[in-house]
């Protein structure tokens, strides 16, 4: 038995050795239960477990897979776990996970979803030049056109799918004419991820009017790509490397310029922050990890720094009470309910809904997962419906997708609710959130 979470360990991929390691771990967890209502994983593992009356040793490998494959990556487990390194236990539930997912597909060569949803920068480009179509052919839920589609790549039809933008967030940003307002207080770096270069466009965008209506002026470094996170999560770390080595060297270059480096959605800013410093390491990734900001984060870190301040006037649109989902990546960075924070200096009434969107990087895309992630997000669906407010909010563009499945209405994002308490006008064309209409 070996506990490695290094890909690069001779032993990382020998089944054998991983089946023990798993049996080590289950123990543990069966013996503390701490994380019995996180997600799907645990309590299958505790059901089969108690099934053996107790013995670990005697759960077969299909039963020992069942958790593996109903985990999803929210890394909520890591933060809960008492025994997490440097303990002398060296457990780590995710990155095991991981190793798991990882050995598996050496064995039986990965899931086509896998393969597709990991060129998220190949898919982006193409289908932003395709918009109309694209769009047209893809966004609604069940048609033919859409079953194919689970047929050939194993994407659920019923599964609401993000639309892709007319123009990149990139070519906006490019164009666009600077305006930071008052006294100069910051310069940041972008890293836009692939939703907002593609997908959102407009959460970039009111981003940018924020930071620059708050004197920080936002940077662009060229050449950055997909974080890797669809290649991560599926076991891939070959794919995985190449594309975080070639955002590294960019960002940390970005870094030693005295840059801080800016995340707009909560999965991307926790691979940059943990991730390549766990599976890239050096000295690039431990600096990049100490100078990764959520990007609410970094706002209300302007707001109580010595020196700094965001404008409190807010003369635009303020609701009166909006409902905030906290997504798990955002949780999993330790950082506290920061957008929360932000939305409540505008006067809003904030109701928090901490509740999983059983969405988490792409499992919720898949076929395969879609009936059990849709029975995950049923909490989510029911605490927003509680919550009875017209405005909902969250950082997590994937996670917000789940909530319009479930519930219709569309979410934007807190930075979006401080820009138009700012009194900032969204570009034409973007997107209006709000309670979807039966018509749409």
């Amino acid at each position: 038995m070996t506990v490695t979470y290094d890909p690069k360990h001779p032993r990382y991929y020998d089944e054998p050795d991983l089946r023990r390691e798993l049996t080590r771990v289950y123990d543990l967890c069966h013996g503390c239960r701490l994380c019995f209502n996180l997600c799907p994983s645990f309590p299958s593992m505790f059901d089969a477990i108690d099934a053996h009356d107790g013995d670990v040793g005697a759960l077969t490998q299909a039963e020992q897979d069942t958790v593996v494959d109903e985990c999803y990556q929210c890394k909520l487990c890591a933060v809960k776990c008492p025994y997490v390194p440097p303990h002398e236990w060296q457990l780590d539930f995710p990155r095991l996970m991981l190793r798991a997912e990882a050995t598996a597909r050496r064995r039986h060569r990965g899931r086509i979803a896998d393969q597709v949803l990991g060129r998220t920068d190949l898919l982006g480009k193409v289908n932003t030049a395709l918009a109309p179509l694209v769009n047209a052919a893809t966004q609604t839920p069940g048609t033919p056109v859409r079953k194919v589609m689970e047929k050939a790549l194993g994407l659920a039809s019923d599964r609401l799918l993000p639309p892709y933008a007319k123009q990149r967030f990139s070519t906006w940003f490019t164009k666009r004419v600077a305006r930071v307002r008052g006294r100069h207080q910051a310069t940041v770096a972008l890293f836009p991820t692939c939703f907002v270069e593609y997908n959102r466009p407009d959460i970039g965008q009111d981003l940018v009017k924020v930071y620059e209506h708050n004197g920080v002026e936002c940077r662009l470094p060229p050449g950055m790509g997909c974080c890797g996170a669809p290649w991560l999560h599926a076991g891939d770390f070959d794919n995985f490397e190449r594309t975080a080595r070639r955002n590294l060297p960019i960002l940390a270059q970005a870094v030693r310029r005295g840059l801080d480096i800016v995340v707009p959605q909560p999965t991307c800013g926790y691979v940059l922050k943990k991730d390549y410093a766990d599976y890239l390491g050096g000295p690039d990734a431990e600096l990049l990890g100490d100078h990764v900001f959520d990007a609410c984060e970094y706002l209300t870190k302007l707001h109580r720094d010595a020196g700094t301040e965001l404008d409190t006037d807010f003369p635009g649109e303020v609701p009166e009470g909006i409902t905030y989902h906290l997504p798990c990546h955002l949780q999993a960075q330790n950082i506290g309910p920061r957008s929360q924070e932000l939305m409540k200096l505008t006067g809003a009434r904030v109701t928090l809904v901490n509740k999983c969107s059983g969405i988490d990087g792409t499992w919720g895309y898949r076929a395969e997962n879609y009936e059990q992630a849709r029975t995950v997000a049923g909490p989510l669906a029911e605490a927003v419906r509680m919550a009875g407010n017209t405005v909902v909010a969250g950082d997590c563009t994937l996670a917000n997708g789940a909530i319009e499945q479930e519930t219709g209405n569309v979410p934007r994002h807190p930075l979006q609710i401080l820009a138009r308490a700012y009194g900032l006008a969204p570009e034409p064309g973007a997107p209006t959130p709000g309670p979807r209409r039966d018509d749409e």
